[in-house]
């Protein structure tokens, strides 16, 4: 079936079946490899993307849910000015460790930060609780979210 994605801004034609979850479709279709697999069941985080402004695990959600709704993933979120911070944070405090959660613990940061500016930490713990680091970089996260916000 064809389908008309918008994804960072640009209009993408795929022809693939209507209950294949987005994650599949950027990564294998689509070639934006940003976006992790981790789980396969909305468990991790590492699929992170952005439906419509809000934080999404791409491996359960389906293209036929998608409709014309715009897609955001790591690959487009330092154009917003959430993401352009986390990113510019991420780097200056040596977030990353083996890096292959960050693209979601980024994704889901910038949904935070645009939902609630100045989060407290409770906050923040709340956000990013359904994401999974397992090299244990959560200090850092959180740092690195709360100097994205100007705490």
């Amino acid at each position: 079936m064809a389908f008309t994605l918008k994804i960072n801004g640009t209009p993408h034609e795929v022809d693939v079946d209507g209950d294949i979850p987005l994650l599949w479709v950027l990564r294998d279709v689509l070639g934006m490899t940003g976006t992790k697999f981790g789980c396969g069941q909305a468990l991790c985080g590492a699929c992170t993307v952005h439906v419509d402004g809000q934080a999404v695990r791409s491996c359960q959600t389906t293209i036929d849910s998608v409709g014309d709704s715009a897609v955001t993933t790591i690959e487009a979120i330092g154009r917003t000015p959430q993401g352009a911070a986390l990113q510019k944070a991420w780097l200056e405090l040596e977030v990353v460790q083996c890096g292959y959660c960050q693209s979601g613990q980024i994704m889901s940061a910038a949904a935070l930060l645009k939902d609630m500016p100045k989060p407290t930490d409770d906050d923040i713990g709340a956000a990013m609780s359904g994401n999974v680091c397992r090299c244990g970089t959560y200090q850092r996260i959180r740092a690195a979210i709360r100097l994205a916000a100007g705490a």
